[in-house]
């Protein structure tokens, strides 16, 4: 029997781990919350799991975001617009993906609530993205620094789809930049800064449906910092195997993991 603290770090390097690496940190996060019998916290460790996932993602694209932001300013003093060709373009294209993305939050909240909770649904989730990264060895090398505003709609759809448990956000995102032509680093790179609104607007959802914090936080404190060192080093390793083309390798550890989700559904109690 694991104590809270043991718990509290497992999830954390679980969740660090897997909501940057393309194999779905919702689909492994329930299955390990239904392993261990416990509730992981509740909202309340989802809160702390979700605060240092934003985190991670802000330190490891801290001079990125700090390009964007002053170029951004400039173009906001001068009164024009950004144009596809500036790095504030980026904040353009998350600003536009992030509809999309929080219209599928909104619209899916309950469903994919319920769905968390079946190893059935999360089995097949994992199979899907495993399809999905297999697929990117049939991607060509890609010229497109700059995307077009309707391949933003098409990246925060994606995003969005993979609220459900077994689909990966980063996963799919970076599979559907590198479909739509984009270079391997602009994908990784435009796939994390699209996650930055998606991981603060989960952060203020469980702000809002959280339970109250309970008496003893350290080990769902412990399991916050847990999850942004080890994000910290996911994101490295997310940007190599992008990079070298690497994407297909993560469904050899999600098509076992699917089948065993899968049999697993049997046993299970609906």
């Amino acid at each position: 029997m694991l104590s809270p603290f043991e718990q509290a770090i497992l999830l954390g390097i679980l969740h660090g781990l897997t909501d940057f690496l393309p194999v779905s940190s919702d689909g492994h996060l329930a299955l390990a919350e239904m392993l261990l019998e416990g509730e992981g916290g509740g909202l309340t460790h989802r809160l702390l799991l979700y605060t240092g996932s934003l985190l991670a993602t802000l330190l490891y694209l801290r001079q990125r975001i700090a390009q964007v932001s002053i170029d951004l300013w400039q173009h906001i003093a001068r009164g024009r617009l950004p144009e596809p060709s500036a790095p504030s373009w980026d904040a353009v294209l998350v600003a536009i993906a992030a509809v999309p993305t929080g219209l599928c939050g909104l619209a899916l909240h309950d469903t994919m609530a319920r769905w968390s909770a079946q190893p059935l649904a999360i089995g097949f989730g994992f199979i899907i993205t495993a399809l999905l990264l297999t697929s990117t060895l049939w991607t060509r090398s890609g010229a497109v620094s700059s995307p077009s505003l309707w391949a933003a709609v098409m990246l925060g759809l994606a995003q969005g789809l993979a609220f459900a448990p077994g689909l990966s956000r980063s996963g799919l995102t970076i599979v559907a930049a590198l479909w739509l032509g984009v270079r391997a680093e602009r994908a990784f790179e435009l796939s994390m800064l699209m996650s930055i609104p998606a991981l603060a607007g989960a952060v203020l959802l469980e702000l809002t449906l959280g339970e109250p914090m309970p008496a003893h936080v350290a080990p769902l404190i412990c399991g916050g910092v847990a999850a942004l060192l080890v994000g910290l080093l996911a994101l490295g390793l997310l940007r190599r195997a992008v990079l070298r083309g690497h994407m297909a390798w993560f469904a050899l550890w999600l098509l076992p993991v699917a089948l065993a989700t899968l049999a697993l559904a049997k046993a299970w109690p609906s």
